[in-house]
């Protein structure tokens, strides 16, 4: 019986298209909450960054695991190093190289003008984070980074920062979080919290970032809109986030 559900927010429940919530998910979750079955949000956003929602949610796994929460409760808290993140911030320099850094409550970036960073911009929809030189970024406790740079640099950043990893979600930038860090070690959190057993939670995602959460959850399903190499770690795939994915996986496996 599932009792709890984790979702990804962009490519899951928000489409890239109209970055809205379609009327499926809201009939979903009123399934859902009708049945006792709750529902969480498992990003890589950071609280900060969550849209507002027509969905009521119960809890959150926010920076790919490395913050979560429920209600005022912190249930997990695991920023990345400091020296990594300074280490971080002299090579992003060096190589003239545009960053976004997310601490527990702030945000921001290095340049506005980076076209990638304005891809991110208009992919994700969300308001661009203030202008903070990378020269004044040093010293902060950071919980997450954005990498604006090609997959190619990723094994000399990883050599650079043992300490962390690199899950890539599209290929000119990529989130970057302490190793120990994942949207299943961050369900892990929740589940304990709630006394939920694994096998009793499903997870939705479309992402490699989603990757370790899919293999975790009882059941892992994979959005239409993923790639191969998502939907070969899912137990069940949807058809995509503008096909209402989620409330079709919710009927096919008769959950709702």
């Amino acid at each position: 019986m599932i009792k709890a559900a984790f979702f990804d927010i962009d490519g899951t429940l928000l489409s890239f298209k109209t970055h809205q919530v379609s009327p499926g998910i809201v009939r979903a979750f009123s399934a859902l909450h009708e049945q006792g079955v709750y529902t969480f949000i498992a990003s890589g956003r950071p609280k900060v960054l969550i849209p507002d929602m027509p969905v009521s949610f119960d809890g959150y796994v926010t920076m790919n695991g490395g913050y979560c929460f429920v209600g005022d409760k912190v249930l997990l808290s695991n920023p990345i190093p400091q020296d990594e993140t300074d280490r971080w911030l002299h090579y992003a320099q060096d190589n003239n190289l545009c960053t976004m850094l997310f601490t527990e409550h702030q945000m921001a970036i290095s340049s506005l003008t980076d076209p990638v960073a304005n891809a991110i911009h208009d992919q994700l929809q969300f308001e661009m984070p203030p202008l903070v030189p990378i020269d004044q970024m040093f010293g902060s406790e950071v919980y997450q980074i954005i990498t604006v740079m090609p997959a190619e640099r990723d094994a000399e950043v990883l050599d650079l920062l043992p300490h962390c990893r690199l899950p890539r979600w599209h290929p000119q930038f990529s989130d970057l979080v302490h190793m120990d860090n994942s949207k299943a070690v961050g369900i892990e959190s929740v589940l304990k919290h709630f006394g939920i057993g694994r096998e009793e939670c499903i997870a939705f995602g479309d992402g490699g970032n989603d990757i370790e959460m899919l293999e975790y959850c009882g059941i892992g399903v994979a959005m239409g809109n993923a790639d191969d190499k998502v939907k070969s770690h899912a137990d069940y795939v949807t058809t995509s986030v503008d096909e209402e994915g989620i409330e079709q996986a919710f009927k096919a496996l008769h959950i709702i």
